[in-house]
């Protein structure tokens, strides 16, 4: 048997055990637009599945039917398990859906959205409701201070 034929058959192998992406242990709250963007995951997914069938599946492309099929897992887990959270009607204190605007020590001015796990998108101005940031001004009012990355920040305004 040749090496190059051996490491081939290593490869394939490698491409069809690709490790499952990871499901977080906490509660899968989603806003509206997370449970959306769950759904066209899966659907995406499926399609990729499908795909990967019609094109011979394990027998031609193995690591097209293992992304597949993972993703699949994963995205079929996470629509199972989702929680739809509306957006609170009363925007008294800070709660998962709000954007939370608070001023720096510095004087900045920082606003974030409160959203799931997998719609948090930090550059895009949302975060997991998970995230430290989250976790430091959940149920806060405005005007409340709060402790983010070892620093005072106040509370402006919860929309």
């Amino acid at each position: 048997m040749s090496v190059a034929f051996t490491r081939e058959e290593d490869s394939e192998a490698a491409a069809a055990d690709l490790p499952d992406r990871p499901i977080s242990p906490h509660p899968n709250l989603v806003t509206p637009e997370g449970l959306t963007q769950l759904e066209a995951g899966l659907a995406q997914a499926r399609a990729a599945y499908s795909a990967a069938q019609a094109e011979g599946g394990v027998s031609t492309d193995r690591t097209a039917m293992a992304r597949a099929t993972r993703d699949l897992r994963y995205f079929g887990a996470r629509r199972a398990s989702a929680q739809l959270i509306e957006k609170p009607k009363a925007l008294d204190r800070v709660a998962f859906g709000c954007t939370v605007t608070f001023e720096r020590e510095d004087g900045r001015i920082q606003s974030f959205r409160i959203v799931g796990e997998d719609e948090a998108d930090p550059a895009a101005g949302s975060v997991s409701h998970v995230s430290p940031l989250a976790q430091a001004v959940l149920g806060k009012e405005i005007g409340d201070e709060a402790i983010v990355a070892g620093r005072t920040v106040e509370i402006t305004d919860i929309a």
